[in-house]
């Protein structure tokens, strides 16, 4: 072993660490000293923490060992060790948002995801990097830096929950929170090679309401599929603060596994109709498609059938960042990211039926995409038409004015509000490529049940372990 004897258990799973914890093989207080040394190791590299809370993450882990031993344990993810991305309170860390206007005061309650992570007894390591107000789909900002990507860290890792693609995929930690209103858990989960999930609107409560109100959903960013679904039981409960949040899932998300998929009918979309696709990319994502089919799954190419709507998501997100500027002095303007600063002054001056036009077309696109899974339980596509670019940059070139011209799977399904994560199913050129399901509104339990599938089935010998950090 490496970093002091810890480099073998900062690999481990939280549903391996959850055995250990339970046979008395394993402490709490030992993984999370891994996951710190994990930290200290690979973090100058990447860039995926902004704020490590050592000594409060120590003295939850030494809890959380005491509640095991005497066999009280809180759930399976109590002692695991965890991070929150920096747009999420966290009681007694900070709350920069990666930007230069926020101040270094910590907060003084938590987000509702924060409190139902510490209910369950999970172990909070810090916050994650984030670009400013998460407003672009790579992480970057004046504040905090610049997120690498961990196999290879001349790229970007993606964004905006790039800090939690990036520990997750070096296990700078085990369970991490992303959030995603136009992509922002997707994006980096493709570039980093991990999984991540945007569940159906109103399953994750969130409080504050993110400037982006109802595009915004919170979810989970972890190496596997089952540990998502563990931080989906600690989390998705409900909470007064978010009066959006109005969906219980009955029963436990863990026990919605392994279920077969003989008979799913599924749509597979590689380019939407209109995505230029790198053919690399699409053949690994072809073969994971022909996996399902090996799985049992009906797979149809087919497409959703709509236009590219970046008209209509453009409209209600640069008005969201227009609500975030408008309340700025032009002494704080000035801080901001100019590319950030731009298009929340250009928000500021939509007008209110253009915005309401948009509102309209949005509903069209949900009932359009309503009525498609009337005929397909799932439709599957690329989770990007492409791989990780050169870090620093906020498009792949100069061509590209914004994020969102580089990222055209991902921001529909943030309009439609129905539940779409990402999987790892391949490398080209040794960067990881991600897959795309997406489910109706509310059947979540189907999309992480078929990528769970897919996981188990899919040969991982492509997977090697990403280059970033000091490995022993």
């Amino acid at each position: 072993m490496s970093n002091n004897g810890y480099e073998e258990i900062a690999d481990l799973t939280a549903m391996e660490l959850g055995r250990l914890y339970r046979l008395g093989e394993l402490s709490p207080l030992d993984a999370t000293r891994a996951a710190l040394a994990r930290i200290e190791a690979c973090n100058s590299e990447v860039n995926a923490y902004c704020h490590v809370a050592e000594e409060s993450a120590l003295e939850s882990a030494k809890a959380s060992e005491q509640r095991w031993l005497k066999g009280e344990a809180l759930g399976p993810i109590d002692g695991v060790p965890s991070s929150i991305k920096d747009l999420t309170k966290v009681a007694g860390m900070p709350i920069r948002s990666g930007s230069l206007t926020s101040t270094d005061e910590l907060a003084t309650e938590d987000a509702p995801f924060s409190a139902r992570m510490r209910e369950a007894g999970a172990v909070i390591l810090g916050k994650t990097t984030t670009p400013e107000f998460g407003w672009k789909g790579v992480t970057d900002s004046r504040a905090t830096g610049v997120t690498r990507n961990p196999w290879d860290t001349g790229k970007t890792a993606g964004g905006s929950s790039g800090g939690a693609a990036a520990a997750a995929a070096l296990n700078m930690g085990v369970l991490h929170q992303g959030s995603d209103a136009g992509g922002s858990i997707r994006i980096p989960g493709g570039f980093c090679g991990v999984f991540g999930i945007k569940p159906t609107f109103g399953y994750i409560p969130q409080w504050p309401a993110s400037a982006m109100t109802t595009l915004s959903h919170l979810g989970p960013m972890t190496r596997t599929v089952e540990d998502s679904l563990l931080m989906m039981d600690a989390v998705a409960q409900p909470d007064h603060r978010d009066w959006y949040s109005d969906r219980k899932f009955d029963g436990y998300w863990i026990d919605i596994l392994d279920r077969p998929l003989e008979g799913l009918k599924v749509a597979y979309s590689p380019t939407l109709g209109y995505v230029n696709v790198d053919p690399g990319v699409r053949a690994c994502v072809d073969r994971a498609v022909a996996t399902l089919i090996e799985l049992g799954a009906e797979v149809e190419e087919v497409d959703p059938g709509f236009s590219d709507p970046l008209e209509m998501f453009s409209t209600l997100w640069f008005a969201g960042a227009g609500k975030v500027v408008s309340g700025m002095s032009e002494a704080q303007r000035d801080l901001l990211d100019p590319g950030f600063r731009a298009i929340g002054e250009q928000g500021m001056k939509i007008d209110i039926v253009d915005y309401m036009k948009a509102v309209d077309a949005r509903a069209a696109l949900g009932i359009k995409m309503g009525e498609f899974h009337q005929q397909y339980d799932l439709l599957v596509t690329p989770t990007l038409p492409i791989t990780a670019f050169d870090a620093g940059r906020d498009t792949t070139d100069d061509s590209q004015k914004y994020w969102m011209e580089w990222t055209p799977f991902s921001y529909p399904f943030n309009l439609t509000q129905q539940p779409a994560s990402t999987s790892p199913c391949g490398l080209v050129d040794g960067l990881p490529v991600g897959l795309q399901i997406v489910g109706a509104k509310g059947a979540d339990a189907l999309v992480l049940n078929a990528c769970r599938r897919l996981e188990r089935a899919l040969p991982m010998q492509w997977l090697s372990r990403p280059k970033a950090g000091s490995r022993g």
